[in-house]
């Protein structure tokens, strides 16, 4: 194979159709939609914030405990089916939303159905074609595959807050359901692909030709890979929360919704500059070196978010601190799990350190939402967040150099 320039002339079809997939996915949709509904359906039924929350945590570990099982299913079925398949369910459930009853019972339900059927949309699945498709490359590839998260942090509580304003919390579902259906499928159809076999990198393949890499079993026998768990696990539960609850966030601070969805657009600008900076970074030097000083920011962040009368100007740059820790953490997943374990079983390997991403993810909001009931306010859930963002880094530095044949054992 030619030098770099060649993975992106041949890949970067699927590439951007992975971009469009990653943003109009189960990953980014439901988490940029919350924040925004959650405060209208209080007031229209009453129910607190802990309990709202439940329903992204209940969707979180559902989709976090299934992101195995359609990470083999991509290894074994191929990843174009799955991701497709599931962006499309995805789509429906999520536009079904309109209909949600006025009980909690129902509110839990149509969560678990979208925990049940939106994993394979996430980047479980486009991380695998895109990691086959670039190697010299992968970090830069998957950051921009990933910034498919801000475009969607970006764009979409726009249309959300529109929709709203038109006709209340309920129309904001299926006016955001309508990016996967009109832009995200329509390309995945005609771009989206893993690379036939003379067209892979010839670093990811072995001696006879096959895709190299260690089984799951193999991967969880050696320490890096819990070592890599336990850091997803801390900084996801770090960060969660803090990103469903950022309206709210604000609102404390005395800040009207318009004020809230701007800072909403500044993390995403936070995620949008992390991921390519890192990514960028990833190719070039060693990653967790790399991650480490990137995961200490947030903890700036949490202490800028924290009291009520820190100005519009203070918790918009936590905001875009926030927003560059997940930018960092999302490609840690996706680059180390493809270095330190291959790409042989990366869709299994990769979707059982997902779980922990996904749990804490999903459990951390209705903690937030917890403290904010009891206490009033947001701080005492910072403070924690804060020093697992920095605990949470300082794990990565000890995984060691990258193994030269990762297919022989970890």
């Amino acid at each position: 194979m030619g030098g770099p320039r060649s993975e992106f002339r041949l890949g970067t079809k699927p590439l951007v159709a992975a971009v469009l997939g990653v943003a109009c996915g189960a990953s980014p949709l439901p988490f940029n939609v919350l924040p925004l509904v959650m405060g209208p359906i209080h007031r229209e039924f009453g129910w607190d914030f802990a309990v709202i929350s439940s329903g992204v945590t209940i969707f979180g570990v559902i989709a976090a405990l299934l992101a195995p099982l359609y990470g083999g299913a991509a290894d074994r079925f191929g990843v174009r089916p799955v991701a497709l398949l599931s962006l499309l369910a995805f789509a429906l459930a999520f536009g079904a939303f309109y209909f949600v009853p006025a009980s909690t019972t129902g509110w839990f339900a149509f969560w678990a159905v979208l925990g049940l059927i939106g994993i394979g949309s996430t980047p479980v699945t486009w991380s695998r074609a895109i990691s086959l498709w670039f190697s010299r490359n992968r970090g830069l590839a998957l950051s921009i595959m990933l910034m498919g998260t801000s475009l969607a942090a970006l764009v979409v509580p726009q249309i959300a807050q529109a929709a709203i304003g038109a006709g209340g919390w309920r129309l904001a579902f299926p006016a955001v359901a309508l990016l996967p259906l009109l832009v995200a499928l329509p390309v995945g159809l005609l771009w989206f692909r893993e690379p036939r076999a003379h067209e892979c990198p010839s670093e990811l393949t072995d001696a006879q030709g096959n895709v190299a890499g260690l089984t799951l079993g193999q991967a969880m026998r050696g320490y890096r890979f819990w070592v890599l768990l336990a850091s997803i696990l801390l900084i996801a539960f770090a960060y969660g929360g803090a990103h469903i609850h950022m309206a709210q966030i604000v609102a404390l601070h005395g800040f009207p919704p318009a004020a809230a969805a701007s800072v909403m657009g500044v993390v995403a600008l936070g995620i949008l500059s992390g991921r390519l900076l890192i990514g960028f970074l990833f190719d070039r030097l060693w990653a967790p070196a790399v991650a480490f000083p990137a995961l200490l920011l947030p903890a700036l962040a949490c202490w800028l978010l924290m009291g009520s009368s820190t100005g519009l100007g203070w918790v918009t740059v936590g905001g875009f601190l926030l927003g560059f820790a997940a930018g960092t953490e999302a490609d840690v997943i996706a680059y180390l799990a493809a270095r330190y374990f291959g790409m042989a079983h990366y869709g299994r390997v990769y979707g059982a350190l997902y779980m922990p991403f996904g749990v804490g993810a999903a459990i951390s909001p209705i903690l937030y939402g917890i403290v904010r009931d009891r206490t009033g306010s947001y701080d005492a859930m910072l403070t924690v967040a804060a020093a697992l963002f920095v605990i949470g880094g300082a794990l990565l530095l000890t995984l060691g150099r990258y193994p030269s044949a990762p297919a022989k054992g970890a």
